[in-house]
């Protein structure tokens, strides 16, 4: 029974992979900030076969004791403070987390390993936030990366620390370039999300409207349970490599709207959302779109849930929950 060890288990990523390999027969262990970690019941409750550890990814010495325990052959790194507005406001903090972050799980699994290098497969986490201000259309894995914020900036540091790992030690580590992907499990802070739970409530009379930032911004939206599956064929390379994961098409958040609404049952969102600069960021990244030719071609890997569908399912489940919570 193959074993695997995963951080950010709490989020989407971590759920959907979990699952993944959950089904495929693996041992499962996940790596969670706190004993009272307020999203722990969340995670037994939607993926029991779980064996939970506690630690930090600030901490080298609590990974060091997760890798004892799990004795992972697939080492999962998803833990991040993700959400990209934040960063701004706690850049140093982000900085630690989802940079150096990475460096104490590199660090941790090449000390665990020994002299046996590709003991343990890495997966790193990576980001299409790295890209910035893009320099190329589509972004490739060569495409210069100009991050915008924080979170960029704190992933770019991962990303290269992982390649300079399995340059110089001999690693099996890799990092998935991932575009934005979302899911019914995505977290009600993402605009995605926040669109979804705003349109299922507006639609039952729970709420007026929805107060957003830039509604030009262009995205390549993709579904959180493809994008695990990604992963998974990554460390299943016998070649350590790093690739892009998206779905080769950018929509604007205007897109998401307009089908968010019509899901509903509203043709003109117009007077239910409203703009604030508030929510805009402080440097912008306004267009991205992946292309993931090389993933397609060497780990066969297609994403299965186009951006209608995404949106729907999105909708459909906020719709469901709502309705259960005024019941």
């Amino acid at each position: 029974m193959p074993r695997a060890l995963i951080t950010g288990i709490t989020g989407q990523d971590g759920l959907y992979l979990a699952e993944l390999l959950l089904s495929k027969g693996y041992d499962v262990y996940g790596f969670m900030r706190g004993q009272n970690n307020p999203k722990r019941e969340l995670v037994e409750q939607t993926v029991p076969g779980v064996k939970i550890l506690t630690g930090d990814l600030t901490d080298l010495s609590s990974i060091l004791r997760a890798l004892e325990t799990a004795q992972p052959d697939e080492f999962y790194n998803l833990g991040a403070i993700s959400f990209v507005a934040y960063s701004w406001e706690n850049a140093h903090m982000t900085s630690e987390v989802t940079g150096l972050g990475v460096l104490n799980a590199l660090e941790a699994v090449r000390l665990y390993s020994h002299d046996e290098p590709h003991k343990v497969r890495f997966y790193q986490a990576s980001s299409s936030e790295m890209f910035g201000k893009v320099h190329a259309v589509p972004q490739k894995e060569d495409t210069l990366l100009w991050p915008r914020s924080p979170y960029g900036v704190a992933k770019v540091y991962g990303h290269y620390m992982t390649i300079n790992y399995r340059e110089s030690y001999g690693m099996h580590a890799s990092s998935g370039i991932l575009f934005n992907h979302e899911s019914p499990r995505r977290g009600p802070e993402f605009v995605t999300r926040k669109i979804s739970m705003a349109v299922a409530r507006i639609s039952l009379g729970l709420q007026e409207h929805i107060t957003l930032g830039n509604i030009d911004a262009r995205r390549d939206w993709g579904f959180a349970g493809d994008y695990v599956d990604a992963m998974w064929r990554m460390m299943q390379q016998d070649t350590p490599d790093d690739y892009v994961i998206s779905t080769n098409e950018t929509h604007e958040i205007r897109e998401f709207l307009d089908l968010a609404f019509r899901r509903v049952g509203i043709d003109d969102w117009a007077p239910y959302v409203k703009q604030d600069p508030r929510f805009m960021r402080p440097a912008e990244v306004d267009l991205l779109i992946g292309d993931s030719t090389k993933a397609r071609t060497t780990l066969g890997w297609n994403p299965k849930v186009g951006f209608p569908e995404l949106v729907q399912m999105m909708v459909d489940n906020d719709l469901a929950e709502q309705k259960l919570s005024v019941a």
